[in-house]
């Protein structure tokens, strides 16, 4: 794939306060995380790197030009791609679970310590990869006004869904504390605002404006806003702009990247 491909029009590196994250994991190192800076399926796994202040070698993928590097330890070439011991690991949720497991000293913890909490987890996180980000692409690459709002409403239904799960106090999913579920999930979520930009808008009501479900709305605002505010989702972001084009392609149902293709002929989360 060269710069002809249809996708290749993308920023080359982080931008913002990512691009000091970037800076400050520059360095040889043994753990080495191939990124691409505008992935949220990379995010998960930078914002827990971050989390847990594990030292790491962040090494940025030029998608259409791939690393000899990358491709011997994951010939599919997708990212993230985590080196561990000269070993390679993949799959975003995966990768976030290991961290957690081979760091077991580095704090703070992203999983509870129970195993009915553990495996309740796994229940959601699977249902963020299986229902909230397919109908997020669903949403997002559905072309014309007829069947729109029908996309719109399927994928609010199971962000409430969603919510509905959460500890009534929160501010996090299981309450203080921030984990593993909230990292799974947040990447999109700080991306809702695409919708402000694409598709006519994303459609959660306002405060006080949500009728019967005003108190699950309320909920969300209040998860939104401390993901949103977290250290290591902010200094994991790059500037607003440099999205715009990638999500533009998504928006017009022409990015041809694994995800895009999956949406485009009806299956799940490649």
């Amino acid at each position: 794939m060269g710069k002809d491909h249809p996708d290749a029009d993308l920023h080359p590196e982080a931008t913002g306060l990512a691009s000091t994250t970037v800076k400050a994991h520059s360095a040889e190192h043994d753990l080495k995380l191939y990124s691409g800076w505008f992935c949220p399926f990379v995010q998960r796994v930078w914002i827990a790197l971050e989390e847990k202040r594990i030292q790491y070698q962040y090494i940025e993928v030029n998608p259409y030009h791939k690393p000899k590097s990358l491709l011997d330890l994951n010939p599919r070439g997708l990212v993230p791609t985590l080196q561990y011991e000269n070993k390679p690991l993949y799959e975003s949720s995966v990768l976030c679970e290991f961290l957690e497991e081979a760091f077991p000293d580095n704090a703070p913890r992203l999983q509870p310590e129970g195993a009915y909490e553990r495996a309740r987890t796994r229940i959601w996180t699977d249902f963020v990869t299986s229902r909230v980000i397919p109908a997020f692409h669903r949403f997002l690459q559905h072309q014309g006004q007829e069947g729109l709002e029908e996309k719109r409403q399927e994928f609010l239904g199971y962000i409430k869904q969603f919510t509905r799960e959460m500890d009534k106090d929160g501010p996090y999913f299981d309450g203080k504390d921030f984990g593993l579920i909230d990292i799974i999930i947040a990447p999109w979520a700080i991306r809702l605002w695409i919708f402000d930009h694409f598709k006519g808008g994303l459609g959660i009501p306002g405060e006080g404006e949500g009728g019967e479900d005003e108190g699950v709305w309320e909920r969300w605002r209040l998860w939104f806003a401390a993901v949103e505010q977290r250290k290591s989702v902010r200094e994991t972001m790059s500037e607003k702009e440099h999205y715009l084009p990638i999500y533009q392609r998504y928006a017009d149902d022409k990015a041809q990247s694994e995800l895009a293709k999956a949406t485009r002929s009806g299956r799940g989360v490649p």
